[in-house]
């Protein structure tokens, strides 16, 4: 196949095509350097040239205050289950509200290294909602509280940031990170894989504040320890390079675009068309609740698995891909992230009508 389609994967996601363009431009030379990003040492002036402007555009983007430290890490936000509850648990409890697959995980994994209090659970309910704020009630006495912005498997978006008191906020945002302006200074924690909505695999980014830092227990492995990281500005070790690199590609498209407010507006846009002929149809099912629908990942069902099926297999032929629901769940799901343009998701509304009408 020749021709780019229209990739609706949760991650790895699509880049911006004039992103991808630019690197492949960049790929054997970068500048004047005589050798590719991937090539140089981390360490050397022109790698710490093109780091140093990926961490000022992130910082700038998501108007990170000066009390918070930006971590370029990896393990993906899988390993970050594991680095909270190590870094920052310093009571030996946390709550954690658990609104999908990934918030599950990470509240099990938490669950090794102390007491952990699930404070509200949406399984009964197939997830498909978030929690009304009168219905969490959290410990005084909890390290922290943690949440997962959006849920990709299930199509679920936090509308609003609970109010947590003095106990920090921490906030897995993997998959909406960079969608929309975020107010950082109302979280401890926000961290997040790149592959979703800032790049390619193997980079995790982490906002920290800095009275975070150093809480850990000295049993807690050097690699796993927030601080040590940040004392060495994220080079302790060697960092994913590349992944940074593109990382900072993915910035500066962003500003052109317009910033996260012009970012926001065109996720409402988009999603709007999907969830339009949802409401619309008496074929298609939607799985979140209204009040709680994702920006980002748009979830549904046809009358049966058959057709779902089918859905997936001529939605290819009409070079839409990765369509397929969770294996989890099963169903259809459509990630809009910021590099899928609406001409995608207006190709995707379309061959969903045809669909719709040849299937009836």
């Amino acid at each position: 196949m020749k021709e780019r389609v229209y990739n609706f994967a949760a991650g790895p996601s699509m880049l911006p095509l004039e992103v991808i363009n630019e690197l492949k431009e960049e790929l054997p030379v970068y500048g004047e350097t005589g050798m590719a990003v991937m090539e140089m040492s981390h360490r050397s002036k022109q790698y710490l040239e093109v780091f140093n402007e990926t961490k000022n555009d992130l910082k700038e983007l998501l108007s990170v205050p000066d009390d918070y430290e930006i971590l370029f890490l990896q393990g993906g936000a899988s390993l970050q289950f594991a680095m909270v509850p190590l870094n920052i648990m310093t009571t030996g409890k946390a709550d954690y509200v658990i609104t999908g697959n990934f918030a599950k995980k990470a509240a099990e994994e938490a669950a090794r290294f102390g007491d952990v209090c699930v404070v509200y659970d949406d399984k009964p309910n197939g997830y498909d909602r978030i929690p009304q704020p009168s219905e969490l009630k959290f410990r005084e006495d909890a390290s922290y509280v943690h949440i997962c912005a959006n849920n990709t498997i299930y199509g679920t978006q936090w509308k609003y940031i609970p109010e947590t008191g003095n106990i920090p906020l921490v906030a897995d945002m993997s998959s909406e990170i960079l969608s929309k302006p975020v107010d950082v200074s109302r979280y401890g924690i926000i961290y997040a894989g790149a592959q979703k909505n800032m790049g390619i695999a193997g980079l995790t980014v982490v906002i920290i504040r800095k009275d975070l830092l150093n809480r850990q227990q000295d049993r807690v492995p050097v690699m796993l320890q927030y601080g040590v990281h940040a004392k060495a500005d994220s080079m302790y070790n060697t960092p994913p390079t590349h992944a940074i690199y593109v990382l900072g590609k993915v910035l500066k498209w962003l500003k052109r675009q317009g910033g996260l407010e012009a970012m926001a507006v065109r996720s409402e846009k988009k999603a709007a068309i999907l969830y339009d002929l949802l409401d619309h149809s008496d074929f298609y099912k939607p799985h979140a609740a209204k009040e709680a629908r994702s920006l980002m990942n748009v979830t549904f069902n046809c009358p049966t698995a058959e057709l779902e099926e089918e859905f997936v297999q001529e939605a290819k032929k009409a070079g839409i891909i990765n369509i397929k629901g969770h294996r989890l769940v099963g169903g259809l799901r459509a990630s809009i992230y910021n590099a899928m343009p609406i001409e995608g998701v207006e190709r995707l509304a379309e061959f969903m009508q045809k669909f719709q009408e040849e299937n009836r």
